[in-house]
């Protein structure tokens, strides 16, 4: 039995219900800027031999909140371990990034894609077991995996790339080919994060890392159309009955808002820092406003975001005028909230945060967005 949630801000947020502050996590919070991460990954050897073992992983997910008062932890694990379960061999090489073995870029490796055995996983929804366990209810764990169109490109390149040339010249020229790897891999998703969520988790999010470096048109039919199809597979609530709430990422994706609100199941929006937080709120808006069609639960009621992460190499004071200034691009909080679900707020940055950042910056960050969201919810 695990333990109740002391701390439900985040979960409040995302599905657009009323909050005492604005939560705060951030992405890649478990990560190298802190040089207790540094140390566990010295003694796990590597990087998948920190993300595979239980204990390293349960551990490092919990380190940021030793030192800071966030609002969620987030599991610490690596998009890439689906694609890594279907047999294409993930290695991480120094200075280099991550590689696969075997690139996918000809009609016989495609054929041979399928959804994975989730045994092959088990590391990871052990890791979500331990780690839940290890929170004891302080906060919620959100569990995570890349978006189909993301995984697509490592698998395609057959790692990091620059120009996407490998993947977008299948996209272009074989359609047929891309469809097919872009539905192996939405399945593929939808039952990771489900067994994510079946292992403990109280929330999930897809980052759409990629999504990008796609033409108008393209982010429709190959980035959104197979996130919106791993959302209608996923699972609604716990085993305790808890709501789990969604969220989708697209770094880039600021232009295409009206269309994934549209077309995507979840709750929250991410933004990277080119979006306005302002805009994008009343596109929310709007659509909240819109005559009865799909039911409440179908739309996203929330926005995460949207600070840019280099601002935390700036001063101290810098650092909390920019919180502020966030804060208020979303507006006041809470409004509409009295009569039911309003547009939430879950502030973390427009995208990871750098293995560079100052640790004690981060501190001054996760406090102004408590101090001041709450001045903001002052009659």
């Amino acid at each position: 039995m695990n333990a109740p949630l002391q701390n439900d801000t985040f979960v409040r947020a995302c599905l657009g219900l009323p909050t005492a502050h604005t939560p705060i996590w951030l992405m890649r919070q478990a990560g190298r800027y802190l040089p207790e991460y540094r140390a566990t990954r010295e003694r796990a050897g590597s990087f998948m031999g920190l993300a595979t073992n239980v204990d390293y992983a349960t551990e490092v997910t919990l380190q940021p909140l030793e030192r800071y008062a966030l609002d969620a932890a987030i599991l610490f694990s690596d998009i890439l371990t689906v694609p890594d379960a279907m047999g294409l061999g993930l290695s991480f090489q120094p200075g280099e990034g991550p590689r696969f073995a075997h690139a996918v870029r000809d009609e016989a490796a495609v054929a041979r894609l399928a959804v994975p055995d989730m045994q092959r996983l088990r590391y990871v929804f052990d890791a979500v077991t331990s780690i839940r366990r290890a929170l004891a209810g302080r906060v919620p764990l959100i569990g995570f995996s890349g978006s189909p169109w993301t995984l697509a490109c490592y698998m395609v390149e057959g790692g990091s790339s620059d120009d996407y040339r490998q993947v977008k010249t299948m996209l272009y020229a074989r359609p047929d080919l891309m469809h097919r790897v872009l539905g192996v891999n939405a399945d593929a998703v939808a039952a990771y994060l489900n067994a994510q969520i079946d292992a403990g988790a109280q929330a999930v999010m897809v980052f759409d890392s990629w999504g990008g470096v796609l033409a108008d048109g393209a982010f429709q039919t190959f980035s959104l159309a197979y996130t919106a199809r791993v959302l209608r597979q996923l699972k609604r609530t716990d085993a305790d009955g808890h709501v789990v709430p969604r969220i989708v990422f697209t770094k880039g994706g600021g232009p295409w808002l009206p269309d994934m609100a549209a077309a995507l199941e979840c709750d929250a929006l991410g933004l990277d820092w080119t979006a306005s937080l302002t805009r994008a709120r009343r596109e929310l808006e709007r659509a909240l406003a819109l005559p009865p069609g799909a039911p409440a639960a179908a739309r996203p009621v929330a926005l995460q975001g949207n600070l840019d992460p280099n601002v935390l190499f700036a001063p101290p004071e810098v650092i909390r005028q920019q919180a502020r200034a966030v804060l208020d691009a979303f507006g006041p909080p809470d409004a509409g909230q009295g009569q039911g679900r309003g547009v939430g707020h879950i502030f973390n940055l427009g995208h990871g945060i750098s293995q560079h950042t100052p640790p004690e910056h981060v501190a001054h960050l996760v406090d102004e967005v408590h101090a001041y969201s709450r001045r903001l919810r002052q009659p």
